[in-house]
């Protein structure tokens, strides 16, 4: 049976704990008991951990030998702000999908109520990535930066960077993402309810960003975050 997995909140030698609401669900919802073996994330490495005590707000482990792990690919999700519920939906599948960066950004039609509120919702976004990371056994969430304007994030460095864009009529994202180009990362730009402006996609355009699409299909943001997420680790763990 596959173990659980955890990432630590406080890495010490051959010590790690999980403390606060993290520790709570572990000893509350299951019923954590010294003695039981997980699989502990601490810091770049994935240990076997043995729980040595417990608390009601901290559980601390004896941590044992590395476990060897897939390595991710280096996807950077440049993903405009929309309604949190769907957003927090597509941050939650896109770290299952192994995305490593995830970079929020205000869009010309970004809801202005959502962008005043939206460096408000970073921790919790964090926490959903976190879980989200535990669940699909990863080693790390993936980094999620405060929201910045669309001018920043235009200056993002990556080998390959692409801009989904419905106008696209000629270029399908699953044909510009080759292993070879790839080599070091991509970042990946998804656009708000709506999509992204004629400007804004003129502003991709004369930055060096690659213009692709999904298909003829009209997808949700959410929607064509995972699965634009999907398609490029599916093609970068090819390599």
């Amino acid at each position: 049976m596959t173990r659980r997995r955890w990432i630590a909140d406080e890495v010490s030698g051959d010590r790690a704990a999980l403390v606060g609401a993290h520790a709570d669900h572990l000893v509350r919802v299951l019923r954590a008991r010294v003695g039981q073996d997980f699989d502990i994330a601490a810091g770049e490495a994935v240990r076997r951990g043995r729980i040595a005590s417990v608390s009601g707000d901290r559980v601390e482990f004896d941590l044992g030998e590395e476990i060897s792990g897939a390595s991710l690919v280096e996807i950077t999700l440049v993903l405009a702000v929309f309604k949190f519920d769907r957003l927090e939906w597509a941050i939650e599948k896109c770290t299952e999908l192994g995305v490593s960066r995830i970079v929020p950004v205000i869009a010309r039609r970004t809801d202005a109520h959502l962008a005043a509120a939206s460096a408000k919702r970073v921790d919790r976004w964090q926490r959903i990535s976190r879980q989200a990371s535990e669940q699909s056994r990863r080693a790390a969430p993936p980094e999620i930066a405060a929201p910045i304007k669309l001018s920043e994030a235009l200056s993002l460095q990556a080998p390959l960077r692409i801009v989904l864009s419905e106008s696209e009529e000629h270029t399908l994202l699953r044909d510009v993402v080759k292993p070879d180009f790839a080599q070091g990362g991509i970042a990946l730009a998804i656009g708000p309810e709506g999509g992204w402006t004629t400007d804004e996609l003129q502003s991709f355009q004369q930055t060096g960003w690659i213009s692709a699409s999904l298909g003829n299909t009209i997808l949700r943001a959410e929607t064509a975050a995972m699965a634009a997420a999907a398609i490029v680790a599916s093609a970068l763990c090819s390599r």
